[in-house]
């Protein structure tokens, strides 16, 4: 038994130890009247609120508004534990935003800090969620990018189903890409993932924060 402990505990620390590459990808981003720069980071593990987890880092810029969001994964599922989101932006004011995911109650505890007005709202019933940056990852280290592939994707507000539909060139610029493209359904998400060893997300369109956006690849570092 206690061998069997032993395996899973170095199991697990393998398992962390792998998905903790650190890396942040560069975007433009593209809004209605909120264009701008966003990168998304792999920041690798963090002890959060006594929790092991994976950072990843969103931040995104304009010249009406500036969003910062942090997002602490399961390092074992990347379904999110805590989100701590700042943010400023001319249509819908400025303020903090934290999210506590208690996937055993199948509850998202949502406390949002607007100057001196603190209020608090729980969601029920939502079961064990996912975070669109943290599907993204996941995808990447642990699916088999085969055309046909349909992975479950749930949200606090709906069901996604996203399919890898085919294989197709990208233009970014003057650079083609060969990439794999994903589409949700119903549609409110569709990623282009780069057919190379990295399988970096080059093209992310959908709900991103609070305005449907488009966000294209234009950097990457380790």
């Amino acid at each position: 038994m206690l061998f069997r402990a032993f395996l899973l505990t170095l199991f697990l620390g393998c398992a962390f130890s792998r998905s903790s590459h650190a890396e942040t990808i560069y975007y433009s981003i593209r809004q209605i009247g909120f264009d701008g720069k966003a990168s998304l980071t792999m920041a690798g593990p963090r002890n959060y609120k006594g929790r092991k987890t994976l950072l990843v880092a969103f931040k995104a810029r304009g010249a009406h508004y500036w969003d910062n969001e942090d997002i602490y994964l399961d390092p074992s599922t990347y379904k999110p534990l805590f989100v701590e989101r700042n943010f400023s932006l001319s249509i819908f004011g400025q303020g903090k935003v934290s999210e506590d995911y208690v996937s055993s109650k199948g509850q998202i505890l949502i406390t949002k800090v607007d100057g001196d007005r603190v209020t608090h709202q729980v969601i029920n019933e939502v079961g064990s969620v996912d975070n669109i940056y943290g599907f993204i990852y996941r995808y990447r280290k642990e699916g088999s990018f085969k055309i046909g592939d349909v992975i479950h994707m749930i949200l606090p507000t709906r069901d996604l189903k996203l399919r890898l539909v085919k294989r197709m060139k990208l233009k970014i610029g003057r650079k083609s890409y060969e990439s794999y493209f994903m589409e949700s359904q119903p549609r409110r998400y569709k990623i282009w993932f780069a057919d190379s060893g990295l399988k970096l997300p080059l093209r992310i369109t959908g709900s991103i924060g609070f305005l449907n956006s488009v966000m294209t690849m234009t950097g990457y570092k380790e």
